[in-house]
């Protein structure tokens, strides 16, 4: 089974951001990423790793800290809803939480500044641009696939979205270094803990408007929307006002999702609690679980069918032919038994025990070699005694033998049918001296 599956619950929906902090707390390696992001070939940014609390749990933050010339509003609840929906809206959130976190009590905190000979301005937004900057990152063949795949997938959404063809996709939310930073880390991150599995059920969003560089949009985001629709994953939606998922959110679950629906049992290895930025009342927390799926334990199928069917126009030479053939192919058991049918006919009623997988054959047989134009089928339980089968060594050879074990422990034991025969048939002895002499056989 195994070992390193990925359970996304985005019951606070899911960002760039949240999701590479949720990987870093569930066990990607962070000197890893801290080497890919130190090799990314643009400036005017930053990183801060640390641990903030959310909601009142402890969780990692993954933050991307932009220059004056670089910043971006993405996070501030005043440019997104305006001044009067901040107040509203949050007054009873106790995370106090801001872009920068300035009242946030930090741990372990890893700053990074990047300033490279090759610098890429935030007004290079085109695909290209960004697939170069990729390119030129220090990172495993795995890691850039995805970081390429996740901005593919975020760029075909945007051109659906505003209709104009993905190379010219030239916007904020493709094109951003912020943006660029966090795709990178996702892939970076993924990449190093290299899930067998991913499992994201469902991605609850919220609902009402935001505003973005195109002006106010509705919630979800035409892009977000694009991006569930064709990858057919299915949205929540919360009563809760806000964005919940972005575009970047999106396309990393579209990117690695492999299964919507969890192991029936499963064991977690490792919890990761990854912080979002804005500042909601249902407080934005990503988890990421690495779990492991346990086998449901095999037990033995106690059901069995019963074919039944009356006759009343087929000789017993006929039937008895029937007989064999359905014990040939494979049927538990098989009797008839007299009956008395319709104008007072006397017929047989044939039965036939059998495991459902025999159906097709036994059904065939069944109307190919009698009368009857029907036949009921019916589902039994059945209780079963643990049995085995073994041969012993009698004057005559190797015979076999069915032992039975009772729910006291008390064992059973039968010598089998076609042995005796076999027997009596080679020797001329009779049934009940060979049937005694195999059972004493047994206890030797």
């Amino acid at each position: 089974m195994d070992d390193n599956s990925l359970y996304l619950e985005c019951t606070s929906g899911i960002s760039g951001d949240m999701a590479v902090a949720a990987l870093l707390d569930a066990g990607a390696d962070q000197d890893v990423l801290e080497a890919a992001l130190k090799s990314i070939p643009a400036q005017g940014f930053k990183t801060e790793i640390s641990r903030v609390n959310k909601g009142g749990v402890s969780c990692c933050d993954f933050n991307v800290i932009l220059d004056a010339e670089h910043e971006n509003h993405d996070h501030d609840m005043e440019y997104l809803y305006g001044h009067e929906h901040s107040h509203e809206e949050h007054a009873h959130d106790h995370d106090h939480e801001h872009h920068h976190h300035e009242h946030e009590e930090h741990e372990h905190t890893h700053d990074h500044e990047h300033s490279h000979e090759h610098a890429h301005h935030h007004h290079h937004t085109g695909i290209r641009e960004i697939f170069s900057i990729i390119d030129k990152t220090n990172m495993t063949d795995g890691a850039r696939t995805l970081a390429k795949k996740i901005f593919d997938i975020i760029a075909q959404a945007e051109s659906t979205a505003h209709n104009v063809p993905v190379e010219e996709v030239h916007f904020h939310e493709v094109g951003a270094i912020d943006s660029i930073v966090d795709v990178i880390a996702l892939a970076v991150c993924f990449d190093n803990l290299h899930p067998t599995h991913v499992y994201v059920p469902h991605l609850c969003e919220g609902t009402g408007t935001v505003r973005c560089q195109h002006g106010i949009l509705p919630v979800p985001v035409p892009a977000v929307t694009h991006i569930v629709a064709a990858h057919n994953i299915p949205l929540e939606l919360m009563e809760e006002h806000g964005e919940f998922v972005t575009p970047t959110g999106a396309a990393f679950v579209a990117a690695v999702r492999t299964d919507a629906q969890l192991p029936r049992h499963f064991t977690i290895n490792k919890i990761g609690m990854g912080a979002g930025k804005r500042n909601y009342r249902r407080p934005s927390i990503l988890r990421a679980m690495m779990i492991h799926e346990i086998a449901e334990p095999k037990t033995e199928d106690n059901t069995v069918y019963k074919l039944e069917t009356n006759i009343d126009d087929s000789n017993g030479e006929q039937l008895g032919y029937v007989m064999d053939l359905l014990l040939k192919a494979g049927a538990f058991d098989v009797h008839y038994m007299p009956c008395f049918m319709k104008k007072n006919r006397p017929g047989y009623m044939l039965s036939v025990v059998c495991d459902k997988s025999m159906i097709p054959e036994l059904e065939h047989i069944i109307f190919k070699n009698t009368t009857t134009i029907g036949i009921r089928r019916m589902k039994y339980e059945r209780s079963i005694l643990p049995r085995k089968t073994y041969t012993v060594q009698t004057i005559w050879g190797e015979a076999a033998v069915k032992e039975v074990i009772l729910d006291t422990g008390e064992k059973r034991i039968y010598p089998e049918y076609e042995s005796i025969v076999k027997i009596c048939r080679e020797t001329g002895l009779s049934y009940s001296k060979v049937y005694t002499e195999i059972f004493k056989a047994t206890s030797v």
